[in-house]
Formats: structure tokens, C-alpha cells, sequence
């Protein structure tokens, strides 16, 4: 094949988008189905659907079905010649799970090309053990989480042996919860994907096991040996989830099987095209966008920073605010991640009370405050926030040398110095934190990438520069997690045809003459970065007296 293009796909909450690449990684072209808007028939609001219990948060299975049948109509609109993709990978939501039938592998088995994927009669209703995928966003597992933790020796256990404690929205408690409360479904339940290895066993014809990175979201699997964990496996499903989870997990870059012949007879896929593991959409965006060295921040509806931590002679350390996961490419490495529920939602709230809704006046808020706030420090949790845990409420204080931080009581809501202060305090929690996860005499990190809605904003954009004291890019592709199932992708196909199942994804970026498509948005001033310096130390008091505030400590 003279010009080998590679299919990427993310599944993520409100949307499927599909991305196709080049061999050096150039963007041919990019479609997406909307849930809400292409499938309206789902009744979901934002790609989700609220349950009967409180906190429950599903997605429909049919409604994913139908998204790929739509996404690849698209795709091949636009005149994409399908023959010429040599590898397929993906990225899906983190955590989000599904639930096959025993009747799943002889239904994709039996796939007729004359039918669509999602046709009622046809794989659906004889697929599927529970109609509808609890996603991420369902927080109905508490009960389960603590069960968990117990059975483990308590949360910093369960975070040292598996990179994190129990969240609400992991799948090692879903399915604790499910096995509880439906016992039917989980009895009838052959076997349970993620999201990112249910997409691949539809391409494969047979079910896919799960990724390693991905696999990191679930309590389930001991993150230093990449294999299930047999303790928690039997707390959360008993004795028959080892057979429902499937084999151990899998790095990408391997080669999972050809396309099965449905996707060859309808679409005309060759039928020597690949299927690589998909894996998690935080994942598949380090794949995409950073290097060794680099910070990925991620300014969406949450806000997230990534890691990539290389190889070590000891295991990094691990806390129960913060997220280890098994690096997607190299088994070794890990990938640190802080996530926060408050992100885009708590500065968009601070935007409309300070400025009206209005970006402009609000960023011109922002750079007529003095760094720091004139001394104010702000906490926004409009939302029970993941880092800290549990915290909810607005808090600011007044910071002065020497003495300790003083709440402030009088301070309106729509006082100029809520604009600065919920970034400086956004970024100001991550500073705080980045030392005490990266290894021990770790260089300084060169780059941060930043990605989501707010990296648009170019006052977000210079003020996370002066905070980090790192340079600011941003990528050419606003659709990271698809570019990099599509990168994940040309990994195995490379592998296959020139590194061997000893080459790295280093080479291949090497050999294959990757662009470097990251475009230089903010310089860090000096002077201002050491002002930041600075508060860390009051900014650490402030969320300590947060905490105990909120009756968390």
C-alpha cells in the first residue's frame, strides 16, 4: 500500500468523532455525529441519560451503534477511500462500561452486510445484557467505593495498588453495584468492555480485550504488573468476573486481528486492515500531543493535567488525590493525571457574574488585576469536587506576609477579583501538586500543551504560562483523542512492517517524519513567575482551611 491512511475514533460523552491520517500524521479528514442533535430519538441530554437512583448516569448502547453506523456514512461522503486504511484504533470515555450478552460473540460472529450495525433485529437486542452503559458520569457507587477500599485496607492501599482510590465513576465499583442491585444482568453477562474495547470488537467481529492505560480506570488492575488483580477482582464480582473481564490486558500498539468481513463487504475496507486496542480518551490525547518532558492541561467542562512519567527504577509515588495509569505505548511508564470536576463550569459562572457572559470584559478583568489578586485567594466548587474530595461552596481570603489567611465575608459575587482569582487558584491547586508527583530528580518540564475550550482564551493561555513558568502551545487538531486512536493506530501497522515487536513509538515518530504540529501561544514572564512562586505556600493554607471548613479532613 503506497499511501497507507490510519482511522481514529473517539467516543466520548456527547460525541463520535472520526479522524483520518496520514503516515506522518497529517489530518485527512475529520467527522463527527453530535448524540443529542444526528440521534434525538435517545432522549439525551449532553450524551447521557439520568436513572430512576439518584446519581445514576447512563449512555444507550443502541445509540453508540447507531453514531458509528452514521459517523462512517460521513466518512465515506466525503470521499475517503476506506481501502486505503491500513489500521483502525480509538480512544472511549474513561470508565464508562458494557455489558455483552451470551449471545454477543455469536452475534457479531453472524453479522449480515446487507444490515446496518444497529438494526433492532439484528445485533442489539441479543447483544446487550443491560440496554444502557454507566458512564463516567454516574456517581451511584459510593456504597461500593467504600465497600472496596475496606476490603483492600483502606484508600491509600487500594491507590498504591492500583494508582487510585475508589472514584464513584471507576468500573470496578459499577460493577459492584450492578451484581448488587441487578443480579439478573450480571448473571446473564458473558462478558464486560470499556467503552474503548467495546468499539474494536465490533470492527473485530469478536470481543476485544481491554487496554492497559485504559484498564487503569477500574480498581481492578495492579497498575505496576499491568495484570487483574485477583483480591479486588473477587470484591467487586466475585468469583466469575475474571471470565467476564476477559484476558489480561493488552498494550497498544499490538495487533488485536484483521477486520472482520462485514466492515470489507459493506463499507470496502481491505481486508488485511488492522485492528490496534483502543484505548482511554485522556490516553489517546498524550499520544497525540505531548513528549517526554511535556505537561498536557486540559481546560474543558473538567480541567486535567497529564503527566507522562518515563520509566523508573522505583515505582513513582502515588496519592489518593491523583491518578496513576499505565502509560498506552511503553509498559513501564505511567501517566499522572489530576482531574477536577470544576473546571470550564466554575470559570464560566465567575465570566457571567463578573462580566456579564462576556469573554472580552471578562479577560479584561483578569489583566487589569495585579498578580495575585491584590491578595485575595478564591475557592469555586459549584460542584462536590474531586481535588480536593468533597468540597463544595466558595470560599475567599485575604493573604498578607506572615499572618494567617483571613476569610472574607464582605466580598460580592461579582467583585472584579473573582475573575483572576479563580484561575490563579485553578492553576495555583496543580502547582502545588506537580512536584510531589513527578520522580525524584526529575528535569524540569519543558512544554505545556494546553487543549479544551479554554485553551482558545488567550489571557487563560498567558496567565497558565506566568503560573506554570513553562511555554504555552496549543495543537493544530482540536480532536486530540481521535488523532491519537488514529497515532495508536500507525503504531501496530508500523510495528508490523518496520520496528518489530521490539520497536518503541519514539521510533516510529522518527522513522515515519511525524510533523511537529504545535503552534507557540505564551512565553512565561520571569518576574511574574516567581510572584507565583510565592503563593504557593499561602495557597496551600487556604485549601487546608477549605477542607476542614467542609468538615473533610
Amino acid at each position: 500500500m503506497s499511501s497507507p491512511l490510519f482511522l481514529g475514533f473517539d467516543l466520548s460523552t456527547q460525541q463520535l468523532k472520526a479522524v483520518v491520517i496520514a503516515e506522518d500524521a497529517s489530518i485527512v479528514h475529520e467527522s463527527a455525529v453530535h448524540f443529542d442533535r444526528d440521534l434525538p430519538a435517545h432522549g439525551t441530554t449532553n450524551g447521557a441519560v439520568k436513572g430512576p437512583d439518584e446519581g445514576e448516569v447512563t449512555s444507550p448502547v443502541l445509540m453508540w451503534l447507531e453514531a458509528i453506523d452514521l459517523v462512517m456514512q460521513r466518512v465515506k461522503k466525503s470521499g475517503v477511500d476506506l481501502s486505503a486504511i491500513a489500521g483502525i484504533s480509538g480512544a472511549g470515555q474513561q470508565h464508562g462500561s458494557v455489558y455483552w450478552s451470551e449471545e454477543a460473540e455469536k452475534a457479531l460472529a453472524a453479522m449480515d452486510p446487507k444490515r446496518s450495525l444497529a438494526d433492532l433485529g439484528h445485533l442489539a437486542p441479543r447483544a446487550f445484557a443491560l440496554p444502557n452503559a454507566p458512564i463516567w458520569q454516574d456517581s451511584s457507587t459510593t456504597k461500593d467505593c467504600r465497600d472496596l477500599e475496606a476490603a483492600v485496607g483502606g484508600p491509600q492501599v487500594l491507590a498504591d495498588l492500583t494508582g487510585s482510590r475508589a472514584y464513584e465513576r471507576f468500573t470496578g465499583p459499577q460493577i459492584a453495584r450492578i451484581r448488587r442491585l441487578k443480579p439478573a444482568a450480571y448473571r446473564g453477562s458473558a462478558r464486560i468492555s470499556l467503552v474503548s474495547s467495546f468499539i474494536p470488537s465490533l470492527f473485530l467481529g469478536h470481543i476485544a480485550p481491554i487496554e492497559v492505560s485504559d484498564a487503569s480506570g477500574m480498581n481492578l488492575m495492579n497498575v505496576l504488573t499491568c495484570k487483574w488483580d485477583d483480591i479486588l477482582l473477587e470484591a467487586c464480582g466475585g468469583p466469575e468476573l475474571r471470565a467476564k473481564i476477559g484476558p489480561e490486558p493488552v498494550v497498544g500498539g499490538t495487533i488485536l486481528g484483521r477486520i472482520s468481513k462485514w466492515w470489507v463487504e459493506r463499507w470496502g475496507f481491505n481486508p488485511d486492515c488492522i485492528i490496534a486496542p483502543f484505548t482511554g480518551d485522556n490516553s489517546a490525547t498524550v499520544v497525540a500531543l505531548s513528549a517526554p518532558g511535556d505537561a498536557l492541561l486540559s481546560l474543558g467542562t473538567s480541567t486535567t493535567l497529564l503527566l507522562s512519567i518515563p520509566p523508573a527504577d522505583s515505582p513513582p509515588a502515588r496519592f489518593t488525590t491523583s491518578h496513576l495509569l499505565s502509560h498506552p505505548t511503553t509498559l513501564d511508564a505511567q501517566i499522572a493525571m489530576l482531574c477536577y470536576k470544576n473546571g470550564a463550569l466554575a470559570r464560566e459562572q465567575i465570566r457571567d457574574r463578573c462580566a456579564g457572559a462576556d469573554w472580552a470584559r471578562y479577560n479584561e478583568l483578569v489583566e487589569q488585576s495585579p498578580q495575585g489578586s491584590s491578595g485575595f485567594m478564591g475557592f469555586y466548587f459549584p460542584l462536590p469536587e474531586i481535588i480536593p474530595p468533597g468540597v463544595q461552596g466558595e470560599f475567599v481570603f485575604q493573604c498578607k506576609d506572615n499572618e494567617e489567611p483571613q476569610l472574607v465575608h464582605g466580598l460580592q459575587p461579582d467583585a472584579p477579583q473573582h475573575a483572576r482569582a479563580i484561575l490563579e487558584s485553578q492553576f495555583l491547586s496543580i502547582k502545588s501538586r506537580i512536584a510531589a508527583i513527578l520522580p525524584a530528580h526529575s528535569p524540569p518540564l519543558q512544554r505545556l500543551i494546553v487543549t479544551g475550550g479554554s485553551s482558545a482564551n488567550q489571557t487563560i493561555r498567558q496567565l497558565a504560562a506566568d503560573v506554570f513558568g513553562m511555554r504555552v502551545y496549543v495543537a493544530e487538531s482540536k480532536e486530540a483523542a481521535g488523532t491519537g486512536g488514529a497515532v495508536l493506530a500507525k503504531f501496530a501497522w508500523w510495528k508490523a512492517q518496520v520496528g518489530g515487536a521490539s520497536g518503541s513509538f519514539e521510533e516510529m515518530t522518527m522513522d515515519t517524519g511525524e510533523a511537529e504540529r504545535m503552534r507557540l501561544v505564551a512565553t512565561p514572564k520571569g518576574e511574574v513567575t516567581k510572584v507565583y512562586d510565592g503563593l504557593v505556600d499561602n495557597y496551600r493554607l487556604c485549601e487546608e482551611r477549605v477542607v476542614r471548613l467542609c468538615g473533610q479532613a
